[in-house]
């Protein structure tokens, strides 16, 4: 394991030598200007790679130290930001020279090798990419998602700005128009196709849309069925998006660059079930594993739409249409309770105590057992025009 590490920091020795080549064709001012950021993502990876170099140079066995992504010990609640890493006390140890670490070690340390690799050419590279560029190291697509983020919350350096693009599951629609950081224009207005979320939310500009809101919809079947029913030009010009589910990192981006540059409501569409729930408070609160980027991610002001419990009750959705409680869900219910943020959201509680008592759930499909276009003629339109946001 010594020699591989040797050889992997060795050949970021040779990157290094080959950046400070760079900057010596260049002024002062050149450098400032383009290069800053760049410079402080690879001096960070300097310095992981300087610390292995002393441990080996002392006879010690290289570690890694790392925050643990999902210990809430390391998690503190802001209500202006959602959950943030706050510290460091709880931390995961990777040993160089332990057999249940010792693969791990080596996957971070190429990690690291490709990103500077990356980031000193200004080059990208998706994280598949990375995969197929090792994929007896690596084992499996999960395990470099998971190392990038750790990688991510060692440095201290958003994900996007290590140049591994993830692709997006993610698709939007509506009343909005934006450039890619490549030029291509993109018109999200067609009713018969949604556009793909980008895989390079931090490069778009020049966004135009005369949109009244963004609804974020959980499930990509709900979506559809908006889309079909021309959803986003009938009742207000408006933007809507899912993630397919647990949202991807773009899919979050991109509700947070909407909201940075539009500054309109955001609205969230999920089932009344504990899985739905969770899936909101990630677009608003954010989540454990990620909260060391809680400041791109979150978007504390998103409004739960629907569906309510107490819609359920109020709607008198058919009893056939409703599902009872597993005790998974029960389980689920009761972790959200006990959620720092929910001390801040009354209401939000009062819906999830009302989830405990009846014991059911339902999902956004159920309100077609009253009519098969109740949610996008009557249901949708009332909520909006009740709030005063149509």
């Amino acid at each position: 394991m010594a020699s591989r590490a040797a050889e992997l920091f060795s050949e970021i020795d040779k990157l290094r030598v080959q950046l400070l080549l760079n900057v010596e064709g260049k002024t002062d001012c050149q450098y400032v200007e383009e290069e800053i950021s760049h410079r402080e993502i690879l001096a960070h990876i300097e310095n992981v790679i300087q610390g292995i170099v002393t441990s080996l140079s002392k006879n010690e066995a290289p570690v890694l130290t790392l925050p643990n992504r999902s210990s809430w010990a390391n998690v503190s609640f802001d209500s202006a930001v959602g959950l943030q890493m706050s510290s460091g006390s709880s931390v995961t140890t990777i040993r160089s020279d332990c057999a249940s670490s010792v693969t791990k070690f080596a996957q971070i340390l190429k990690i690291l090798s490709v990103i500077y690799r990356l980031v000193l050419s200004d080059s990208y590279a998706t994280k598949r990419d990375i995969y197929y560029n090792n994929t007896q190291l690596f084992g499996s697509q999960k395990t470099v998602d998971g190392i990038v983020d750790d990688v991510s919350c060692m440095l201290k350096v958003p994900r996007r700005s290590l140049h591994v693009l993830a692709t997006s599951k993610g698709l939007i629609s509506g009343d909005l128009c934006y450039m890619e950081e490549d030029g291509t224009r993109i018109d999200c207005h067609s009713r018969s196709a949604a556009v793909a979320v980008s895989s390079n939310i931090a490069g778009i500009r020049n966004i135009v849309s005369s949109a009244k809101f963004v609804m974020i919809v959980e499930k990509d079947a709900t979506f559809q069925r908006l889309l079909d029913d021309d959803f986003c030009s009938k009742l207000s010009p408006c933007i809507i998006i899912t993630g397919k589910g647990v949202p991807d990192v773009n899919s979050r981006l991109m509700v947070r660059k909407l909201w940075d540059t539009l500054r309109i409501p955001i609205f969230a569409l999920v089932d009344a079930d504990p899985h739905g729930i969770e899936i909101m408070c990630i677009y608003k609160y954010g989540s454990v594993a990620m909260s060391f980027e809680a400041h791109s991610l979150t978007v504390p002001s998103v409004m739960w739409l629907g569906l309510l419990p107490s819609d359920l009750q109020r709607l008198q959705v058919p009893v056939d249409a409703l599902i009872p409680l597993t005790e998974r869900d029960k389980s689920k219910l009761n972790s959200l309770l006990k959620r720092p943020y929910l001390t801040s959201q009354s209401d939000w509680q009062k819906e999830m105590e009302l989830m405990q008592q009846s014991k059911v759930k339902a999902e956004i499909q159920s309100l077609a057992a009253i009519a098969p276009d109740f949610l996008t003629n009557t249901y949708l339109p009332n909520k909006l025009h009740y709030g005063g946001w149509v």
